[in-house]
């Protein structure tokens, strides 16, 4: 580890001196990596006293945006620390560049869940949060703790929002009435064939696919009835999208006229006049996002980066921004009328109505489903 770490920090080096990054990142990054793998180099000394950036990775787009206008830069004016960020449209894009990398390089995920939450500690990515630095989380949703919890008692990650995948359609082309009637079923209506969009990724497709089925996503019985939905759904796709900000295209654009589709995104379409309605029918597919710190991070420093985001005025204006409501308690915070509004907003701050992937069972299967949806996906 240490030859390997070694040789990273001298391209890290070789980066910075022919400009491919600025100072302030070139030092924060390899005084977090070296000092996470216990290796120095000649320029080390000065890295580690001045290790004030923290390395965040999101979704971009208007997340993103809300993420920086209302956390980012006033903690950064309040502190002096400044966040480097980068993003990402899938998450398993994130991970793979996380296992290529040495500890401390990536730092903090912006993560959607408990599912990929597992696989970041399955592969040994998890550092170890010290709650009591962060004493905002007294008002964070505990049923959005517990979940974390139970696959590591002492926490990676602190969750700071949530939303539902549900389904998105043009109300010049689709009325509400047929959108209630058939539900999950307009992802695979003849009647939309070369008009239908998707993410396209592997958990939604089975989830959608199984409620299509008339099955339960976290207890799937009949596989093959869900591949042969898939299968029936590639022939009628118009676009398989990878990112929130070329879902709202493809939909302003109306190049689609139905998809599933992330509540905030459909928010944000809605906000600006875009002709377009949001259904969650039965089951469909709930997610908490999370701020996940990373093995090597700057622990202190990233502590005090959350506890900030989760300051009620902080959280509540970010959620605001970005279509999502905060995982701050109802009962503990008084929420505003906009985010009372929002798509798979909790009243109640119990989650009871809304339907969580079990990551077990979902990590079980994960490696399998993953290359059969693949398959399916290029015509197989």
């Amino acid at each position: 580890m240490k030859i390997s770490t070694t040789k990273r920090l001298e391209r890290l080096h070789d980066r910075y001196m022919n400009g491919g990054m600025d100072r302030r990142t070139f030092l924060s990054l390899t005084a977090a990596a070296g000092v996470a793998a216990g290796v120095s180099t000649r320029w080390m000394g000065p890295a580690v006293a001045a290790a004030k950036d923290i390395r965040f990775d999101g979704w971009g787009g208007t997340v993103q945006e809300a993420l920086d206008k209302y956390a980012f830069k006033p903690y950064t004016a309040k502190t002096g620390i400044n966040v480097v960020q980068g993003t990402f449209g899938d998450e398993s894009e994130i991970i793979t560049k996380v296992r290529a990398s040495t500890p401390g390089e990536y730092q903090v995920i912006h993560s959607s869940g408990v599912e990929y939450y597992k696989r970041y500690v399955d592969a040994g990515f998890n550092s170890e949060i010290d709650t009591s630095k962060i004493p905002n989380m007294v008002n964070v949703i505990q049923a959005m703790i517990t979940p974390f919890e139970k696959i590591t008692p002492k926490l990676s990650a602190v969750p700071y929002d949530y939303g539902t995948t549900g389904i998105a359609y043009n109300t010049k082309v689709i009325s509400e009435a047929e959108a209630k009637e058939k539900g999950a079923n307009l992802l695979n209506d003849p009647k939309y064939a070369g008009k239908i969009g998707g993410y396209g990724e592997m958990n939604t497709r089975v989830w959608y696919a199984a409620l299509q089925t008339g099955q339960n996503p976290n207890d799937i019985k009949d596989i093959d009835a869900v591949w042969a939905k898939l299968r029936e759904q590639v022939g009628m796709v118009k676009k398989y999208w990878g990112s929130g900000a070329e879902l709202m295209d493809l939909l302003s654009k109306e190049e689609i006229v139905v998809t599933d589709a992330w509540s905030g995104r459909v928010a944000s379409l809605q906000q600006q006049g875009a002709p377009i309605a949001y259904l969650d029918p039965p089951g469909s597919y709930a997610w908490m996002e999370d701020m996940l710190v990373l093995k090597g991070s700057p622990m202190a420093e990233c502590e005090e980066l959350i506890n900030f985001m989760l300051e009620p005025a902080t959280a509540i204006a970010v959620a605001e921004g970005q279509n999502y409501p905060s995982s701050l308690d109802p009962n503990k915070v008084k929420m505003t009328e906009k985010i009372e509004k929002l798509p798979a907003y909790d009243p109640t701050g119990k989650m009871e109505s809304l339907t969580f992937a079990d990551p077990i069972y979902w990590g079980e299967h994960l490696d399998e489903w993953t290359k059969q949806w693949d398959r399916i996906q290029k015509g197989a």
